[in-house]
C-alpha cells in the first residue's frame, strides 16, 4: 500500500513578498538616488544665468531670463518625453537596467556644461533636454522597483519616505552652491575649478550621480520570476483607472507650478517681498510637503484610509490655500496660503502614486512613466497659464488656479469606479487572505 503524503500548499502571495522584500542597503541606494537627481535640479537651475551670460555677451536682460525660462521648459519636456518611453522599456527590458542607464545619462549630460563654451548656447538647451529625458527614466523606474519588491504591509510607508526623499533633495540643491562657494576657495579645490564655485557643483552633482550608479549596479536584485509573471499580474487597477490617476497627477502638478510661479511674480508685484523672503516661503512650502510625508511615513495613513477621503481633504486644503493667497493682505496670510497648498498637494501627490502601486507588476513601469510624464506635462502648462493669468489679473489668479482642483473635488465626491480602491484594504478583506501552512 502506497502511503500517501499531505499536499503542500503553494507558497502564498506574501511568503513570495518577503523573500522578495528590498533590504534597507537596497532600499537606501534607491531613495539615495530620487535625492541626488532631485537636488541637481535644484542645485543646477540657479546656475543657467552664469552659463548664458559668457556666451551671449551684452544680451539684454529681458532676452536672457527669457532664455533661462525656456531652458527650464526643455528640461521638463524631457521628462515628458523620457518617461512614458522609459516606462515601457522597464517594463519589457528589465526596470533594474533602464534605471542604470538613466543614471549614466544623466552624468554624461553634465560633463559637458564644465566647458560651456565648447557647446554654445545650442548646445546648452540639448544637454538641459537630455538631462530630463534621462532623469525620466530615475523618477518613475525607482518607485515602480520599490513597488515591485515591497510587500503590500509597508508599501505606504516606503512610498512616503520615497517622497520626502525627494522634498529633502530639492531643499538640499541650492544649499549646495553655498558649500561650492566655500569650497571653490581651498587650495585643492581652487586648483581644479580654477575657482569656479559653478563647475564645482556641476561636478559634485555628476560625481553624485556616478556615485549612485555604482552603488545600484552593486546592490540592486536581480530579475526574479516570481514577480515578473505569474497570477498577481491580473492584479491592479485596470488600464482606465491608471489613467484616471495620470490625470489627477496632470491637474495637481498644473495647480502646483501655477502656485510655485504666482509665488515668484508676487515677489515683483510687492516690493517689499525681497528674493529672501521669497525664498523663505518656498522653504516653508517644502518643509510642509515633508511634514506631510512625515506623518503618511510614522503613522501608515495611507494604508487604511479611503482613498477617495484623502484625495478630497488634499484638495480641500489646497483650495483652501488658494483662496487665502488670492485674498491676502500681509505677509503672514502668504505664508498661511502657502501652507495650506503645500499641505493639499502633499496629500494628494503621495496618495496618487500609492494608487499607481497597486498595478499589476508587468504594468509598473508604464503605470509610474505615466505619472511622470502627466506631472511634466502639467508643470509645462502650468507654468505657461500661471504667467499669462498673472500678467493679465494679478493677485486673483491664484483664485482662478483653484477651478482645476474644484472641478476634480466635484468628480471625487461622487462614488465611481474608475477610482481606485486602496490596495492595502483590498488584501486585507477576508476574502484575499490566505492562510499558509
Amino acid at each position: 500500500m502506497v502511503e500517501s503524503r499531505p499536499m503542500r500548499s503553494p507558497p502564498s502571495k506574501a511568503r513570495l513578498a518577503r523573500q522578495d522584500d528590498l533590504g534597507v542597503v537596497q532600499l537606501g541606494w534607491l531613495a539615495a538616488a530620487v535625492f541626488v537627481v532631485s537636488a541637481g535640479y535644484g542645485a543646477l537651475m540657479p546656475l543657467i544665468p552664469d552659463w548664458l551670460r559668457p556666451l551671449m555677451g551684452d544680451a539684454d536682460p529681458t532676452v536672457l531670463a527669457r532664455h533661462v525660462g525656456y531652458l527650464s521648459g526643455i528640461y521638463t519636456a524631457g521628462i515628458l518625453v523620457g518617461a512614458p518611453l522609459w516606462g515601457v522599456l522597464a517594463d519589457r527590458l528589465g526596470r533594474a537596467r533602464v534605471l542604470l542607464v538613466g543614471l549614466v545619462g544623466y552624468v554624461a549630460s553634465l560633463l559637458p556644461l564644465l566647458r560651456p563654451e565648447s557647446v554654445g548656447v545650442v548646445g546648452i538647451y540639448a544637454l538641459r533636454g537630455a538631462a530630463g529625458f534621462f532623469v525620466a527614466a530615475v523618477v518613475p523606474v525607482v518607485p515602480a522597483l520599490v513597488a515591485q519588491y515591497t510587500p503590500q504591509a509597508i508599501r505606504a510607508k516606503r512610498f512616503a519616505w520615497l517622497g520626502a526623499m525627494s522634498l529633502l533633495g530639492f531643499l538640499f540643491g541650492p544649499g549646495l552652491n553655498a558649500v561650492a562657494d566655500r569650497l571653490a576657495g581651498l587650495g585643492v579645490f581652487a586648483a581644479l575649478v580654477q575657482g569656479s564655485s559653478t563647475k564645482l557643483v556641476i561636478g559634485l552633482s555628476a560625481a553624485l550621480g556616478a556615485l549612485m550608479m555604482l552603488g545600484l549596479a552593486a546592490t540592486l536584485p536581480a530579475p526574479s520570476s516570481t514577480l515578473d509573471a505569474g497570477p498577481s499580474d491580473d492584479d491592479g487597477p485596470p488600464e482606465s483607472r491608471s489613467f484616471t490617476l495620470w490625470l489627477l497627477n496632470g491637474v495637481v502638478m498644473f495647480v502646483l507650478a501655477g502656485f510655485e510661479l504666482g509665488i515668484v511674480l508676487q515677489g515683483q508685484r510687492h516690493p517689499e517681498l525681497t528674493s529672501r523672503e521669497v525664498s523663505w516661503m518656498f522653504a516653508a512650502c517644502s518643509l510642509v510637503m515633508l511634514g506631510v510625508n512625515a506623518v503618511l511615513f510614522f503613522t501608515g495613513l495611507l494604508e487604511r484610509a479611503d482613498p477617495r477621503r484623502m484625495l478630497a481633504a488634499g484638495m480641500v486644503l489646497g483650495i483652501a490655500g488658494l483662496a487665502v493667497l488670492a485674498r491676502h493682505g500681509s505677509e503672514t496670510w502668504m505664508y498661511v496660503g502657502v501652507s495650506f497648498t503645500a499641505a493639499g498637494t502633499g496629500i494628494v501627490l503621495p496618495t496618487v502614486a500609492y494608487l499607481a502601486a497597486g498595478s499589476a507588476r508587468r504594468r509598473l513601469g508604464t503605470a509610474m512613466g505615466g505619472l511622470a510624464a502627466a506631472a511634466g506635462f502639467g508643470q509645462t502648462l502650468g507654468s505657461a497659464v500661471a504667467g499669462w493669468l498673472f500678467g493679465t489679473v494679478m493677485q486673483s489668479s491664484f483664485a482662478w488656479l483653484s477651478i482645476p482642483l474644484v472641478a476634480t473635488l466635484a468628480f471625487l465626491l461622487i462614488p465611481r469606479q474608475w477610482w481606485p480602491a486602496n490596495p492595502a484594504l483590498l488584501t486585507a478583506s477576508p476574502s484575499s487572505t490566505e492562510t499558509e501552512p
